[in-house]
């Protein structure tokens, strides 16, 4: 949702930037790689240790660089290598921040609740990234829905943020928010996906 309503406002911050990091020799793919890297890195290091705050500041810093991978990308073409390559690293990402919730949840905290919360997360935020994926290989559309990345990163890491400042169950919170939301944002590209079939089909 936030990519409807915001992209345009972002792309004019970080259109000026990607142009200068392109200028300066770094590639998007590069600038990809570095940000995956660090938000797996720090997700799967911080968040086990009951470390919340540095966790949440490390991998939001991380995932920011993603904003700026597009923009280098519009500044100096994008390839379809480089599609695929982003969009598996957004998964990598996805997995290990939820994986690391959950393991968090598990041993630090003992919460079984949180710890199923988060594992749902995970599941829904790869299959709806897949739904998405398999309709457009077939010709299909299956934009939008409720949460898409932006807004899963956003309640997961504003959830341990908090937590992280000391505000009970605020990870457990936010976790069951994300995974009813991410339900229904299934549903709604699934939904997408029978009319543009249909529409296919007419």
């Amino acid at each position: 949702m936030l990519n409807i309503f915001a992209r345009a406002s972002v792309s004019r911050v970080t259109d000026p930037i990607g142009a200068a990091l392109v200028r300066a020799g770094l590639t998007p793919n590069a600038m990809t790689l570095i940000g995956t890297a660090g938000a797996f890195v720090c997700a799967l290091v911080f968040f086990p240790q009951g470390m919340l705050l540095a966790g949440t500041f490390t991998v939001w810093g991380f995932v920011m660089l993603d904003l700026l991978d597009g923009a280098m990308a519009r500044a100096k073409g994008s390839t379809p290598f480089g599609a695929v390559l982003d969009a598996t690293c957004d998964r990598l990402v996805d997995g290990a921040l939820f994986a690391a919730i959950a393991w968090w949840a598990f041993v630090v905290e003992g919460n079984l609740r949180v710890a199923a919360a988060a594992l749902i997360c995970l599941v829904l935020a790869q299959v709806i990234s897949y739904v998405k994926a398999r309709a457009e290989a077939t010709g299909l559309k299956a934009d939008g829905g409720l949460v898409e990345r932006a807004e899963r990163l956003i309640i997961a890491l504003v959830g341990t943020g908090l937590q992280g400042l000391g505000l009970p169950y605020s990870v457990e919170v936010s976790q069951w928010l994300l995974a009813a939301l991410s339900l229904v944002t299934l549903l709604q590209r699934i939904a997408a996906v029978s009319k543009s079939a249909r529409e296919a089909r007419s």
